[in-house]
């Protein structure tokens, strides 16, 4: 994409991030210390939500549909295998020496014999798959989550985990350095987010049925689920949510 096209996009999606803004400023929403900026969030979550519907959430199913199950855990573990660079750095950072080696022992293992992280052979080995990115790094080191903030298009986040799109997103992905064509990394990066939008359908219905404000409750899951991680807990463990999506 050309500079002028960035340029004109940058400008439209302002545009339009205002006016949406704008129009909501009005609206009174239950006062919530964790959400100070709920009416600019409640807006964003409106606006990502009607990109999902029309845009995600089809190539979602119809990626679901044609894809046999073994492409779509391929595909799973193509991704999770480059993950592992972040998570290796971030434990290192955090100073879990050993569990950034196993990630390192992870990344060798599968991006060879399990050839270039298609198949996953190193959690038969022992070496377990670990969750830590930067915003998890900045917590451990007593940094507070700060405000929740929806970001367009990249969703649900704080102040402190924001950094992570940038950080684990772009500095510590291994496809930032792959030198491939533009049209090529937009592939890559489409069909990354339409795998995890798919590993998400099954998840949608059951929060439709147990919530009445899906803002609220993608939220509190969110909160809760980023300070188990922080504190090296189970997300959603030892909570009425965590039960009730595990009986599912």
């Amino acid at each position: 994409m050309s500079k002028k096209w960035e340029s004109k996009l940058f400008v439209v999606l302002f545009a339009c991030i205002t006016m949406m803004v704008g129009g909501c400023a009005s609206t009174q929403y239950v006062a919530n210390e964790r959400d100070p900026w709920q009416g600019f969030n409640r807006t964003m979550y409106g606006f990502n939500d009607g990109l999902d519907r029309a845009l995600l959430k089809p190539a979602a199913k119809g990626y679901k549909a044609i894809a046999p199950d073994f492409v779509e855990t391929g595909v799973c573990n193509f991704f999770d295998n480059l993950d592992d660079v972040s998570v290796a750095v971030n434990n290192l950072l955090q100073g879990k020496v050993s569990n950034s080696f196993s990630d390192i022992g992870r990344l060798v293992v599968n991006s060879t014999i399990g050839i270039l992280g298609l198949f996953d052979v190193a959690s038969p080995m022992g070496l377990t798959k670990h969750d830590e990115d930067f915003g998890q790094t900045l917590g451990v080191w007593g940094m507070d989550s700060g405000p929740y903030i929806m970001w367009p298009i990249f969703g649900p986040s704080t102040l402190r985990d924001s950094p992570s799109l940038v950080v684990d997103k772009v500095l510590l992905n291994p496809l930032t350095y792959v030198e491939i064509k533009t049209g090529e990394r937009i592939a890559v990066v489409a069909l990354d987010v339409v795998s995890v939008r798919a590993e998400l359908l099954s998840l949608e219905e059951t929060v439709d049925e147990i919530s009445t404000d899906r803002y609220t409750f993608i939220r509190e899951a969110y909160l809760d689920r980023r300070e188990f991680l922080v504190s090296d807990g189970s997300p959603l463990e030892d909570t009425d949510l965590y039960d009730e999506l595990d009986d599912e």
